[in-house]
């Protein structure tokens, strides 16, 4: 079976992957729904059996709790960061294609876009 959604955080400035990181996926019609959630993995990842499953089309949004990952992580941010959650609303078409999601993440800036694997 094709399709799913996997998610990959890096954190780009300490060079290390975002384990750790809570990481949520929503569906957002007809409403707003949790699908998955958790803690990124050892290896930077969202591993949650529900990304597996085919998606409809539609619009999805996926939060990145960047402000807790880094005050973790023992890094000094302002009282109020710069980024604090992160969230990033896509859409998916062809729901037999698979959607990877690398996020790459500095307390100052983020990417996320569609990948490759």
């Amino acid at each position: 079976m094709a399709g799913g959604i996997s998610i990959h955080v890096v954190d780009v400035s300490r060079g290390v992957v975002a384990s750790g990181m809570r990481i949520e996926l929503h569906a957002l019609a007809p409403q707003r729904t949790l699908i998955a959630g958790g803690a990124a993995s050892g290896k930077g990842l969202l591993e949650d059996p529900a990304l597996a499953r085919r998606f409809e089309p539609g619009r999805y949004e996926a939060v990145f709790h960047v402000g807790d990952y880094y005050r973790r992580a023992g890094i000094v941010l302002p009282e109020v960061p710069f980024l604090e959650v992160v969230p990033y609303a896509f859409g998916i078409a062809d729901p037999a294609q698979h959607y990877h999601l690398p996020f790459k993440v500095t307390p100052w800036g983020y990417s996320c876009f569609r990948g490759g694997a």
